[in-house]
């Protein structure tokens, strides 16, 4: 499954690793330059420079909790 996001801020980053961490599945950020685990707090502060994210999840996990918790980070 993949959202697109928008990380802002460091505080953004901060709270989108925080959620992350909650969740016992990876969650990965990908970016034009890369990518990143979003349970790691230097990997998504590295992509706030970058307006355009996908949050990637497999397909086989649940992810309907994840989705209220992001809710503010989905670009619309």
């Amino acid at each position: 499954m993949t959202f697109n996001i928008r990380i802002t801020s460091s505080e953004d980053a901060q709270k989108l690793n925080k959620i992350a961490e909650k969740y016992p599945f990876d969650i990965w950020v990908h970016g034009k330059t890369g990518y990143a685990d979003a349970k790691s707090l230097l990997g998504l502060m590295l992509c706030t420079i970058e307006t355009d994210l996908k949050l990637v999840i497999d397909d086989e996990n649940d992810t309907k909790a994840l989705e209220k918790d992001i809710e503010k980070f989905l670009v619309k």
